[in-house]
Formats: C-alpha cells, sequence, structure tokens
C-alpha cells in the first residue's frame, strides 16, 4: 500500500466509527418521539430478525406518539412482542390494526442519565479513532522500515493522520454536543 492509500483507509474507517455513533445517537430517545427510535428494533419475521420498518409503517402522529401500522395483520403480534423485548421501556397498545407508543415525558434525572450515556457513546467513538490512528501510524512505520516511503513521507503521513484524528474528533463532539442539547430541552 502506498501513503495515500494508508490514509484513504484510515478516512474510511473513521467515518464507520462515525457513523456507527450517529446511528446510535438517532435511535436514543429525547423528549420527542422519533420514527428512528425504533431503527434499532428487530422483529421475528418468518423466522429472521428484520427492521420493523420493513414490515410496517411507522409515524408520529404528535410529539409524544408513534403509531406502527404493519403491511401484513400477522405480524402485529411480533411487533409487539419485540417491542416489549427491547430496551425501550415503552409499552405497546395494540388495538387489532395498528400499535400505539406513548412516550411518557422525561424526568430529569432520566435526561442526566441520558446525557451521560451518550458522553460514553461518543468517548467510544474517539477511542475508536484513536485506534485507527495507531493503525495508520504503524502502516507509515512499516512502509518506512521496507524502505517503501522515505522518513519524511512517513513524518507527513503521521501528520495528516493526525489531523484526521482531530477533524473526527470535533465532528463526534458536535453530533453528541447537539444530541445532548436536544435531550435536555426536550
Amino acid at each position: 500500500m502506498s501513503a495515500p492509500q494508508f490514509l484513504k483507509d484510515c478516512e474510511t474507517r473513521m467515518e464507520k466509527a462515525f457513523d456507527v455513533l450517529r446511528n446510535d445517537l438517532k435511535g436514543l430517545r429525547t423528549g420527542r418521539a422519533t420514527p428512528a427510535m425504533l431503527d434499532t428494533l428487530r422483529v421475528d419475521y418468518y423466522g429472521s430478525p428484520t427492521p420493523v420498518k420493513e414490515v410496517a409503517n411507522v409515524s408520529c402522529p404528535d410529539p409524544t406518539s408513534i403509531v406502527i401500522k404493519p403491511f401484513s395483520g400477522d405480524s402485529l403480534k411480533d411487533i409487539e412482542k419485540a417491542i416489549r423485548a427491547s430496551s425501550l421501556g415503552l409499552a405497546p397498545n395494540n388495538d387489532g390494526k395498528v400499535i400505539r407508543l406513548t412516550l411518557p415525558p422525561m424526568s430529569g434525572d432520566q435526561r442526566k442519565k441520558l446525557v451521560a450515556e451518550i458522553k460514553k457513546k461518543a468517548e467510544d467513538a474517539k477511542v475508536a479513532c484513536r485506534n485507527i490512528r495507531r493503525d495508520g501510524n504503524k502502516n507509515f512505520e512499516d512502509a518506512e522500515k521496507a524502505k517503501t516511503i522515505t522518513e519524511d513521507d512517513r513524518d507527513k503521513g503521521k501528520a495528516k493522520v493526525q489531523d484526521l484524528l482531530k477533524s473526527y474528533e470535533a465532528k463526534i463532539d458536535d453530533a453528541a454536543d447537539k444530541k445532548s442539547k436536544e435531550v435536555m430541552e426536550g
């Protein structure tokens, strides 16, 4: 691999770490109902775990409720079972045609716990990016030892990897701050 390939590899892997954080944050409950809250929910659909949005329409008629309308009436009980088994902490109300989820208002204590969880997820994403930096630096050092790049190229490459890390850490902080603010305002 060449120096530009090392950098591209680092950037691709850091972007994946950032995407994982973004998806985790999307699924977190704020004070407002969103269909994204159910993105991680899997329903047993003919023996295979399937995302709920592939077996039903998910909508939010108002800020405190979610309505799930299955494409097939057969999957209503499976969706209800998946919601009860999930960590959402919501009680599904099944009327035979749709499932309604009502989000109770969050207490100040719950909001603080959620913000702490957001901070932890952000820190995990940063640690993943730092590990990617370590791998990138090692690639540059190995290439220099193998005489495929010069010492100067190694140092420049390491500096670019560090800049990449700084930019992703800033993105991670920004996403976590926005979500924390959203949770506290709810």
